[in-house]
Order: structure tokens, then C-alpha cells, then sequence
């Protein structure tokens, strides 16, 4: 028989995060940029690229690298990096643009050298601040920084190494980043692959059951508040939880589904499961707790496949099979 004493929550539900959709788990691609990132940390390598095709969550993985640095080596600052669309390229914009992801306060100071002087001043403070001789960015679309975009960015490099200060640079962009780094090599400028792209990674969506595997446990295990222990699954779930259920039972469930949406919609290429997409279809089978969790309830195949189907899964790869082929408005 369910307990009433059970059901109380440590926060409310409209204080949860997967309510406002503020949280992150592990993926599979994530932890191998967790990899890569640790690595050039641990081994001072500069900079590294890591490519992927859109909407396969690199944003999202940038603020769970964050995260992970903040919790493991909590002294090294971080910060995202937006690399903006500018039509027309220049100095100024390229160091205002940095100087708002610093949080500077007068990102539009207006001589190019009083940015410049600002971002390292900037730098250098929050630096010393922690105690640190590492500062991290994660350049976010980077494909589209050109060859002078990388160039005052080895300025800032040097410049802080002059004083010190070790800059480790993540470029995360499209398929073309990587192909701009061929082009780099090609034309002999090696001063900034040496720098910015020493090591690459192909960033990946969820590509099979083992996958999905991961990403669910990361719900059966993530808790809020921390340390109260209440898991996203327990906190939806509580009676069936407490009778064993988890989210990662339903691996080859929810891959299947996929699998078959994928199949029956005629989409191109192997499967391949943007993180945006596949946390939509989790964050729909838990909030489906509220409504649904007893000590004996299931989570079957069906409920798998409805919520896939009600992810817009299909409709997103079509739209992006459109746009592929010019015929997107």
C-alpha cells in the first residue's frame, strides 16, 4: 500500500529543475569530451576542436563541462564564449563580443586597444581572484571565427601568458570547423592549429541502446537539491522507485522507438538522437509520475513509444532533411 509519508518532497515542483528545464546529465558524447577536456588540462595542451552536426546538444554540453570543472577543479575559471554572426568582421566587435562573455560591465568601450587592455585586465583579475593560473573558454559556434578572429585571440593568448595566466581554448562548432582547421593546414598557418586545434573530437548524438542507457542512469542517479537523496526518477516516481524501478530498465525501449519512428518516416542515415529531442521524451515519462506512480506501476514498451512519438522527433529530422537540400523556408 502506498505511504502518504513518502510523498514529501524536498522542493516544490515548480522549484525543480526539469520543471524550467535548468538541469544537465551525462551523455555518452559528453563524457568523452570530459575526457578530452581533462586531458589538455592535465597535459597543458592549448586548444581543442570538437565538431558535430547542429542541434545535437554542444551547447548543453558546454555548461555540463563547466560544471564539471566548477566541481573538479574549482580554482580554474570558465567561461562560455558565444561566437557571434557578424557580417561584417572586425576588431572591435570580435573583442566587445568577448568582453560580454566575461561579463565585463563596458563591453563597448570604444578604442579597439582599451578592449584589448579591458579583456586582459578583465582576465588576469578573475584569475587572481581563485588562485589560479588556467583560465578555460568554450567557443561556441566556432566555425565561424576566421583566420583573424583566431589570430587576436592568440594575442590574448600570449599576452596572458606573459603574465602568467594559461589560456585552454574548446572550440565547439559545426562540420565546418573541422574542415576550416584542414584549410589552416593546407595554407601552412600552423599557429593556430598548434593552438587552437590540437586534438579533435566528433561530437555525437545517442547512436544506440547503450547510449540511452547512460543518459537515463543519469536521471536514476542526479539528485536535487544535492545530497537529499532524491533522484529526478524518485522525485517523479517515489512509490515505484522505492519498488525498484528505474529509468534506465527502459534503454532498449526507448532506443526501439526511436529506431522505429526513424524507420516508418522514411529519414535519412543511421539514427542519431539530438539530446534536445530524447530529454523531451524523458522529461514527458516523468512528468507522467505525477499522475500515474504506484508501488506496482510499469514503465512499458507503449509508454516509450508514445512519448517519442509525441517528442516531435520526426517532424525536427524532416525539417532538417528539408533545409538540407534547399528546400527549407
Amino acid at each position: 500500500m502506498n505511504n502518504p509519508k513518502s510523498l514529501v518532497r524536498p522542493v516544490a515542483q515548480e522549484r525543480h529543475p526539469l520543471t524550467n528545464r535548468t538541469y544537465r546529465v551525462a551523455t555518452t558524447a559528453i563524457e568523452d569530451c570530459w575526457v578530452l577536456v581533462s586531458r589538455c588540462l592535465q597535459y597543458r595542451i592549448p586548444g581543442a576542436l570538437i565538431y558535430g552536426e547542429t542541434r545535437l546538444g554542444k551547447t548543453y554540453a558546454i555548461e555540463y563541462l563547466r560544471m564539471l570543472i566548477q566541481r573538479e577543479r574549482r580554482e580554474i575559471p570558465t567561461f562560455h564564449v558565444q561566437a557571434e554572426h557578424m557580417p561584417i568582421r572586425t576588431e572591435g566587435a570580435f573583442f566587445s563580443c568577448l568582453l560580454r562573455s566575461v561579463r565585463h560591465p563596458e563591453p563597448d568601450i570604444a578604442r579597439n586597444s582599451r578592449k584589448r587592455k579591458a579583456l586582459h585586465d578583465r582576465l588576469r583579475a578573475v584569475a587572481e581572484a581563485q588562485g589560479s593560473s588556467m583560465i578555460v573558454f568554450f567557443a561556441d559556434e566556432a566555425q565561424r571565427y576566421g583566420f583573424h578572429e583566431y589570430e587576436y585571440l592568440r594575442d590574448v593568448h600570449d599576452e596572458l601568458a606573459q603574465c602568467g595566466v594559461r589560456l585552454t581554448t574548446f572550440l565547439f562548432g559545426q562540420e565546418q570547423l573541422c574542415e576550416k582547421r584542414t584549410r589552416f593546414q593546407e595554407s601552412g598557418d600552423m599557429q593556430i592549429v598548434k593552438r587552437f586545434m590540437v586534438e579533435t573530437l566528433r561530437f555525437r548524438g545517442i547512436r544506440s541502446a547503450e547510449d540511452a542507457a547512460t543518459c537515463l542512469k543519469s536521471y536514476d542517479e542526479h539528485e536535487y537539491p544535492a545530497g537529499s537523496g532524491w533522484s529526478f526518477t524518485r522525485y517523479y516516481y517515489p512509490y515505484a522507485f522505492e519498488a525498484g524501478l528505474r529509468l534506465e530498465m527502459g534503454a532498449l525501449f526507448v532506443w526501439n522507438a526511436y529506431v522505429t519512428a526513424h524507420q516508418n518516416a522514411v529519414l535519412a542515415g543511421e539514427v542519431e538522437i539530438p539530446m534536445e529531442n530524447f530529454s523531451r521524451t524523458v522529461e514527458a515519462i516523468l512528468l507522467d509520475g505525477l499522475l500515474h506512480d504506484a508501488v506496482d506501476f510499469q514503465l512499458t514498451e507503449q509508454r516509450w513509444i508514445t512519448a517519442v512519438q509525441h517528442s516531435g522527433y520526426v517532424a525536427s529530422e524532416q525539417a532538417v532533411e528539408r533545409n538540407a537540400r534547399g528546400l527549407g523556408h
